[in-house]
């Protein structure tokens, strides 16, 4: 339909699309509503678009669909209308669908420079380089004069290791530009290269080299880069050559420590022996609490932790006789403390506990003693304790943020949660909830240690809130890529985009990530053999077995814990309230935040998943495919495959790539045996797959059978627990005929 434009619609038309851009999303309304109200355009596609995409924007998602659908339908050949959608679908991370939307906008707008930029967004978002490169090509002959244009086209030869393409892109982008003019800090990653001493190495030019690494010595002797790139100048021949660049710098530099820490990791016996006397008399002279830490790498190797307690023990002996004179009495501190850490760390937490106990006794007020302490509980096993003094350390410097967050991290290890967001409540924001303070500031190592906490009182519910609540910032980090895509072209910073592009890739490698997903999938899969049933059944179960008398106390007890549970509620309602008052203050009717509300995470409501193993699979994926080197990805895919109606091919991958792993770990000899089993018994398998799991069994078993490889397995790992436990179990699974016979899925730290 074609429309003949009067003069005021066209300037509504241009308001409501400005108040989009500004976010005054109510006053865009009003001016689509004025266009609508027309006669004439009632049903103008463009008008429906915008006040679906404004919707959209409050949160009004399905009236936003069924306006920009309905606008869709009464004008197809409008870019606009099909750029709308493809944002709507954008907001929906909807990527590929947002894409196709904006190749049929550029169908009727081929040129259109808005549509080519987020187009181009989207494909650099979703890794399409082909496609990047196509778009930034046409951005390029569109606008030529723009620096954007022609760096966001080297970029995306570069992120094809198309390198010599892309710096020839670079060289004819700097040859338009005016040689005598002085570009600033933002040409300067273009034409900047690494520093000069690592070319020169690299060049060959070792004695340029050495100048360039002896003058970055002066400038901070304490950096170990430094004192590398020096090696690596010199060439030293033998360890005495090598040992000598480091006696240099120690009478150049008397008070480094760095170049009397270095020669420690390559020198032995008694020349070993000799340099540590040297650097631990001086630190337990200076009074350095990080010397331990400093030499904690060595322990690796037993007979440098031999002459490190011998000197140490003597030091204290000496000490305790010392009159005094020449050393200051915080000395034997420092060397008991240091003891204390030694023992700790090989496993003497009664020797450890000795030392430190003498240390507090001297010295009570020094919360570095307690840290210690608390860490030594905690390696013996007794959380509970270790909680205690690390609540000891915390009181004895309120004001500390780093031991606030030690404490309660151990009292989330301890099981006591209600205390630990106590104790995170004295550094979060005023007059809103700790818990929900700290998920606006991503702070995930209080949220994995929750989950764990949560897990290991079988809070399921909660356990996956806290999963999931770590899930949703991942995501948000990957979101936030695309305020980056323009904005790091615009100011040439490229080395940290190309940075942030490869990070982005392995995001989900990182170590929260990792917890929270084996987590989830660990309690996805108790769920699944386990599934939680009616409250009203487990309570007439429990009950039928009781007296009178005790039956009136389980209910007197369940009263309480009623009662206790509804004051909890009623002030989490109080506090809720509160923060809600305060964000309606807050909250201004033309700045409302994209994209509406997030569904609430609900714990009842996640414990109550239709199907868990579906659940898992979400979590296992990113794991499979970045994380695939760690034996708990594989043996968590193999449960998860087993549990599926026996996806034998899926298992068999995961048993072969964690054998390649740790072939003798517990676990995994436990999804062999059930694999085993279970193929030698089915009778669905195709012929096909029957062959080639038959191939793959004897290549990994022999000519054995499962009661006979597991007897091997007892036979030898005799000496261990965790293997012995492993094989007993399955000992007497194996006796059973039935392949689904339950055997317990042993955790992570059994090995």
């Amino acid at each position: 339909q074609t429309y003949v434009w009067e003069p005021c619609v066209i300037s509504l038309s241009f308001l409501s699309q400005r108040c989009y851009e500004h976010k005054q999303y109510r006053n865009g309304l009003k001016f689509c509503k004025q266009i609508l109200s027309n006669p004439k355009f009632a049903e103008h596609g463009e008008t429906l678009a915008m006040k679906g995409l404004t919707l959209n924007c409050l949160g009004k998602k399905e009236e936003a669909y069924d306006l920009v659908r309905r606008g869709l339908r009464n004008d197809l050949r409008s870019h606009v209308c099909w750029h709308v959608y493809g944002l709507l679908q954008r907001s929906d991370k909807k990527y590929d669908e947002a894409i196709k939307c904006y190749r049929n906008a550029l169908k009727w707008d081929k040129d259109n420079l808005q549509i080519l930029r987020d187009l181009s967004l989207l494909q650099i978002q979703m890794r399409d380089l082909e496609g990047y490169r196509e778009t930034r090509y046409q951005l390029l002959q569109l606008r030529p004069a723009q620096r954007a244009s022609w760096i966001g086209y080297a970029i995306a030869y570069h992120l094809l290791e198309d390198y010599e393409m892309a710096a020839k892109i670079i060289e004819e982008f700097r040859k338009t530009q005016q040689t005598h003019r002085v570009r600033g800090v933002r040409h300067h990653q273009l034409f900047s290269c690494v520093s000069i001493g690592e070319v020169l190495l690299k060049l060959e030019r070792l004695d340029e080299a050495t100048e360039v690494y002896r003058r970055l010595q002066e400038r901070n002797p304490e950096n170990w880069a430094y004192y590398r790139g020096l090696e690596n100048a010199l060439k030293p021949s033998c360890v005495e050559e090598r040992q000598k660049i480091y006696e240099d710098a120690w009478e150049k530099f008397p008070k480094g420590l760095v170049p009397r820490r270095l020669p420690l990791n390559f020198l032995s016996g008694e020349k070993f022996r000799e340099c540590l006397d040297r650097y631990l008399r001086l630190n337990f002279s200076k009074g350095c609490p990080p010397v331990f830490t400093t030499l904690k790498s060595l322990y690796n190797n037993k007979e440098k932790v031999a002459i490190i307690e011998e000197l140490v023990v003597g030091y204290e002996t000496t000490l305790k006789s010392y009159d005094g004179k020449e050393e200051p009495p915080t000395t034997l501190l420092w060397v008991q403390y240091f003891l204390a850490q030694h023992y700790n760390i090989i496993g003497q937490q009664t020797l450890a506990l000795e030392y430190i106990n003498a240390a507090i006794e001297s010295t009570p007020t020094l919360i570095e003693l307690f840290l210690i302490k608390a860490k030594i509980y905690k390696h013996a096993g007794n959380i509970k304790e270790a909680a205690q003094w690390m609540d000891e350390a915390q009181a004895l410097d309120t004001a500390d943020r780093f031991i606030n967050s030690k404490c309660a991290k151990y009292m989330l290890k301890a099981g006591m949660v209600k205390e630990a967001e106590e104790m995170c409540s004295k550094f979060t924001r005023e007059g809103a909830s700790a818990v929900e303070n700290l998920n606006e500031m991503q702070c995930m190592w209080f949220q994995t240690e929750c989950a764990l906490a949560y897990k290991s009182m079988n809070k399921f519910g909660e356990a996956l809130k806290k999963c999931h609540e770590i899930e949703r910032h991942f995501v948000e980090i990957t979101d936030d890529q695309f305020d980056f895509h323009t904005y790091c072209m615009r100011k040439m910073t490229l080395r940290s985009y190309v940075d942030l592009l490869k990070l982005e890739d392995v995001l989900r490698m990182h170590p929260f990530y990792y917890k929270a997903a084996i987590s989830a999938i660990q309690i996805y899969l108790s769920l699944h053999d386990n599934p939680l049933t009616d409250d009203s059944k487990e309570l007439q179960a429990e009950s039928a077995n009781l007296s009178d008398k005790e039956l009136k106390k389980l209910r007197n007890k369940q009263r309480r814990a009623q009662k206790k549970a509804q004051l909890e509620e009623e002030k989490k309602n109080a506090e809720k309230e509160k923060q809600l008052k305060n964000q309606k203050k807050k909250k201004e009717d033309d700045d409302e935040e994209i994209g509406g509300p997030k569904e609430e995470l609900i714990p009842d409501k996640l414990v109550k998943v239709e199907n868990p193993l579906e659940e898992a699979v979400k979590f296992l994926m990113p794991l499979k495919h970045l994380v695939k080197d760690k034996i708990d990805t594989q043996l968590l895919a193999f449960e998860i495959y087993f549990r599926k109606g026996w996806q034998y091919l899926l298992m068999l991958q995961s048993v072969k790539r964690a054998l390649a792993i740790d072939p003798d770990h517990p676990w995994l000899h436990q999804c062999l045996v059930r694999f085993f089993k279970g193929v030698s018994e089915s009778k669905e398998l195709l012929e096909v797959v029957r062959t080639v799991l038959k191939q793959e069994i004897t290549r990994l078993f022999g000519d054995s059978n499962a009661m006979s490889f597991n007897q091997a397995y007892l036979n030898k790992h005799s000496n261990s627990i965790p293997h012995r436990l492993a094989g007993t179990l399955l000992s007497h699974a194996v006796l059973l005929k039935d392949r689904f016979a339950f055997i317990p899925v042993l955790g992570v730290n059994t090995h």
